[in-house]
């Protein structure tokens, strides 16, 4: 199926793509969908897994650690290391 078939993926928020990716998971693991069924929502439940992954990565990139003094106290943040 065509990427663009799935454009409206790409304004999902987290929470609304992993709701979504994890009924399409439940209903194959079913195995009670048609073939054709069943391709179709698998291709959709990949263009969900890349949008839950693209998000994380956002996500992780945003994530700042804190830095610690010697008795363990709070100093400041600093950008996490994206390696």
């Amino acid at each position: 199926m065509p990427e663009e078939t799935h454009s409206d993926v790409k304004r999902l928020p987290f929470e609304r793509a992993i709701e979504e990716l994890e009924s399409i998971v439940k209903r194959l693991e079913e195995g009670k969908v048609p073939l054709e069924e069943s391709v179709a929502i698998y291709e959709r439940g990949e263009a969900l897994k890349r949008r839950c992954e693209e998000l994380l990565r956002q996500a992780e990139a945003r994530v700042e650690k804190i830095t610690l003094d010697a008795a363990g106290k709070p100093t400041g943040t600093e950008p996490l290391d994206v390696s």
